[in-house]
């Protein structure tokens, strides 16, 4: 291994950046990241995305293009007031349901508190059939597909294998894969860390027959199995492409790893949140996340490709396309968190189908979709060093011009949250003054500690991001949670010996778990705890950006308008000039005026409401679908009533309703 030279080259590179930070280069060096090596034209396909439906709720997030948006206008600003709950779906004993439901073949298929797939009548939400799976399904959604004729299948990950199940009965159909299912380490190269059952709540995308999946990491570890995206022949489950998401030898990128025999127990860059596919351009958008391990990156020197990248993949072939990189040698876990978004805006006379892809730590990145042109410029900018021993931060990171951060980017003495007891806020301040700390998102992990904000469990979460594909327009719900990165040396001989190229100098640091929750459950940052933006983006200019929800026990205290904490919800745009929102720790389901952000109607629940509502229309009536159950992500110690029963909700207009 030849660390010094390594070291040497990581310089080089940092100091050209800092040389060559121009829009222009940039821009070019995202065009010029296609296979080929040829820049592809802006100009030279036709504009992208007129064919997409958006009357329909057939996958997760509402279709492959991941707006979280519906054209279905009947529920409008003028009669929004009169919505009334018309079922509710119970889903037992179990998880509280976080679910995005999909409405398809004339059934709503969901999940309850027994971890099997259910179907129901979308316009009664009578019980039509319940799977009989064993094991883990994932939590968040799934994806339909049919083929016109009456063959019609969900496709699920059900403990690591991939099945098909008969949309229209429940059964697994057994002749997808072997025996009805595909393991997906199967595919995996014979030469990595083999891990155990590779479950995640990411349902994949499907192109055409094709149904792309996205690995998770093997391990939260710092030796692991690469996180690839791996397509299959939904009918028979035979492998159609695999794209490695820590390039092997030979393939683009491979370079930004260290040259070293432990190459194949690297891990991690996995897409655990989602992915979108434009199916008119044949591409699937996957944004990835961190290298392992998360927080210390001294044996992999180097901007460590695909990790914390938009990878634009011929959904045909699984070549790459184009890609960006967000995050350089991350060391903070700032995967990107949410599905990259389409659609078609107007800049200097010019019609462009983009692609926005936000990110954990307040910036979104926006790019020609065809080819990786930003839209505007990115600027590599210098960030803190890192103090801590072996370690090779990188000495820039990408930030967009345009749009504006959704949110505030440092926490200082002067941010402490006023709602903590005072022995709390003191307890604070003692902190700030023994740590690092500073402004920016990049302030790098240290033994000393490092107060991190936005943090990684800050920003957005997935389904956080909405769009109006029709007005342009991009809704953002973010979330503020500060943590403090304090790393701990694990200097056992058998974490030493599992941690692949290790130099003498690098030891498997850890990170013990902190997000800095105070005595009465809230963060440590002054409101607002969470906000609504709204961006033009047409210009990329914020419309607005309000807080979004509240804090129940903050409200019995006559407090309001300070956000509410840590949601995990999904906005949902509809072309009758609303966003629906829900959040957790006020268990509140709103609609808005998507042109103010005005709170047009609201409706509580008795527990949390988590991840994306549906919308979709039955016999002519417009419906909502929202799952509700538990008591929210980070809310265990707001001292919250006890939660009512996990089950969907649903709203529509009265019958005859105008």
């Amino acid at each position: 291994m030849t660390t010094a030279i390594r070291r040497n080259r990581s310089a080089t590179k940092g100091a050209l950046r800092l040389a060559l930070a121009t829009s222009l280069g940039l821009a070019l060096a995202a065009c010029a990241a296609t296979p080929s090596g040829e820049v592809a034209s802006a100009s030279s396909a036709a504009v992208a995305g007129a064919s997409f439906d958006h009357r329909g709720w057939d996958s997760y997030l509402g279709g492959a293009d991941s707006s979280q948006y519906s054209a279905l206008a009947q529920i409008n600003r003028s009669n929004v007031d009169q919505l009334e709950v018309v079922w509710e779906f119970p889903t037992g004993e179990g998880a509280p349901p976080l679910f995005n439901p999909v409405v398809a073949g004339g059934r709503m298929y969901v999940i309850n508190g027994a971890n099997q797939l259910v179907a129901l009548d979308p316009a009664t939400g009578a019980q039509i059939w319940e799977s009989n799976l064993e094991g883990r399904i994932g939590t968040r959604g799934i994806n339909y597909w049919t083929d016109g004729a009456g063959d019609e299948r969900l496709m699920v990950l059900n403990n690591g294998e991939l099945r098909a199940v008969n949309a229209a009965t429940g059964e697994v159909i057994t002749s997808f894969g072997g025996d009805g299912g595909v393991d997906l380490r199967d595919a995996l190269p014979d030469d990595v860390v083999q891990p155990g059952p590779l479950q995640t709540n990411n349902p994949g995308r499907i192109y055409r027959d094709t149904i792309i999946m996205s690995l998770p990491a093997g391990a939260y570890d710092y030796a692991g199995s690469p996180a690839n995206i791996q397509a299959y022949d939904v009918r028979t489950g035979a492998l159609k492409w695999t794209f490695n998401t820590i390039p092997r030898e030979g393939e683009f990128g491979h370079d930004t790893w260290p040259d070293t025999e432990d190459f194949n127990e690297f891990g991690g860059v996995h897409n655990w949140s989602e992915s979108t596919v434009d199916t008119e351009l044949g591409i699937v958008f996957i944004p990835t996340g961190t290298p392992r391990y998360d927080f210390y990156g001294g044996n992999r020197e180097g901007d460590n490709l695909f990790g914390n990248s938009i990878i634009a993949i011929d959904a045909e072939t699984g070549e790459r396309i184009w890609h960006f990189q967000t995050v350089h040698h991350d060391l903070w876990d700032f995967d990107l968190p949410v599905a990259p978004k389409l659609m078609t805006i107007t800049k200097d006379g010019e019609q462009i189908p983009i692609v926005i892809q936000g990110t954990k730590h307040g910036y979104i990145f926006v790019f020609d979709r065809r080819d990786g042109t930003p839209i505007w410029p990115i600027e590599e900018v210098a960030v803190p060093e890192s103090d801590v021993p072996g370690e090779h931060a990188s000495p820039t990171q990408p930030i967009p011009t345009l749009p504006e951060p959704y949110m505030r980017l440092s926490f200082t003495p002067d941010d402490i949250n006023p709602y903590l007891p005072e022995s709390d806020q003191e307890a604070l301040r003692e902190l700030f003054a023994n740590s690092r700390w500073g402004e920016g998102p990049f302030v790098p992990p240290s033994i000393q500690g490092t107060i991190s904000f936005p943090g990684h469990n800050g920003g957005l979460n997935w389904g956080n991001v909405a769009v109006d594909p029709d007005r342009q327009r991009l809704y953002v719900v973010s979330r503020e949670l500060p943590l403090m990165l304090k790393l701990m040396p694990d200097r056992r001989e058998e974490a030493l010996e599992a941690m692949p190229n290790a130099d003498e100098e690098d030891l498997p640091y850890r990170w013990p778990v902190n997000f800095m929750l105070q005595s009465n459950g809230m963060g440590a940052i002054k409101p607002p705890f969470s906000n609504l933006t709204a961006y033009d983006m047409n210009t990329g200019r914020k419309i607005y950006s309000i807080p979004n929800g509240e804090i129940l026990t903050l409200e019995e205290q006559g407090i309001t308008g300070v956000g509410a904490q840590t949601p995990r919800s999904g906005p949902v745009a509809t072309a009758g000039g609303l966003l629906f929102v829900n959040t957790a720790s006020d268990r509140a389901f709103r609609a808005r005026d998507a042109d103010t952000g005005e709170v047009l109607w609201e409706h509580r629940f008795d527990a949390a409401t988590e991840g994306v509502p549906a919308v979709y229309e039955v016999n002519g009536r417009q419906m909502i679908t929202v799952p509700v159950g538990g008591v929210g992500h980070f809310l265990g110690g707001l001292g919250l009533p006890e939660p009512g029963p996990g089950r969907y909700v649903t709203f529509a207009l009265p019958e005859g309703a105008e």
